[in-house]
């Protein structure tokens, strides 16, 4: 099955489905990466706060994949927005990934109460990461429309992602509608609302009409909506059924049933970046 490449505003493509790390023991990751790529993942989302990058390093070296064939993210730990932090932190991160670059790199969060409220000088720092080669591509995660203006505003770039908290429950769709306006990918953690999905009758009734697994349904609404997914699964057979998503579409009625989930903020279950300042 193939798993459509979406192009992002610098010219480079990224695969719409991918595999997330986040809360894999780190001595669990070499494996559920190797098992994610022996079922076709090509996209690995890790971070420097997973404490897992390692992991993952071993399972691409161990599986002797071309380099140009894994898609590969990582974010910067909230402890190194400072510039120099910044720079000597992702070649720590190419060490344990054993790579020479990663094709995204992302700010993990904007603190905006922390560094002076100064996250637009980190943003430059992986401008001239990427300059330099070092990452193909730069994003943001957990940005805000007024984070977003902000860093636009003092460099003149757009991040190519922002990666934020998604699913029926909070479809976040204020966050959404900037990344559009400012040719932004939108990348949905969370996306299955921690398994909340499996218990919801809107989304089970239409599973049980496509013969599908509410996740997939659930996924299969975040790829029609044009989001990035990497669902977390530490299970290969969890692993097959969120890959199995692009042989099947819902109506327009089945979108619409479950974007009427939708609590706004009510809905979300994790931090709110506007106030979140938790450094490691």
């Amino acid at each position: 099955m193939t798993v459509p490449q979406l192009q992002l505003h610098d010219g480079t493509t990224i695969p719409q489905l991918g595999l997330g790390v986040f809360q894999v023991p780190p001595e669990e990751t070499a494996r559920v990466v190797t098992d994610a790529l022996e079922v076709g993942y090509r996209h690995i989302d890790t971070a420097q706060m997973y404490r897992n990058e390692e992991g993952v390093g071993e399972a691409l070296a161990q599986a002797g994949l071309p380099r140009d064939e894994v898609y590969v993210t990582t974010k910067l730990n909230n402890g190194f927005h400072r510039p120099d932090d910044a720079r000597r932190e992702l070649a720590v991160s190419l060490d344990r990934l054993r790579l020479d670059r990663v094709d995204l790199f992302l700010i993990h969060w904007p603190l905006p109460t922390r560094y002076d409220g100064d996250f637009a000088s980190t943003w430059q720092a992986l401008l001239d990461l990427r300059d330099e080669g070092l990452t193909t591509s730069v994003g943001v995660s957990n940005f805000q429309p007024a984070h977003l203006a902000r860093i636009i505003e003092a460099t003149g770039e757009a991040p190519v992602v922002n990666q934020v908290e998604c699913h029926p429950w909070f479809g976040n769709e204020e966050v959404r509608a900037a990344d559009r306006e400012h040719g932004i990918l939108t990348e949905a953690w969370a996306p299955i609302a921690r398994g909340r999905v499996n218990d919801e009758p809107v989304i089970t009734t239409i599973a049980g009409r496509l013969d599908r697994t509410p996740a997939q349904v659930t996924l299969r609404w975040h790829v029609q909506r044009g989001d990035i997914v990497f669902p977390k699964t530490v299970s290969p057979g969890r692993m097959r059924e969120n890959f199995a998503l692009f042989d099947f579409e819902l109506t327009d009625d089945d979108m619409a049933a479950i974007s009427g989930l939708d609590q706004g903020d009510a809905g979300r279950t994790g931090p709110d970046p506007d106030t979140f300042d938790w450094i490691p």
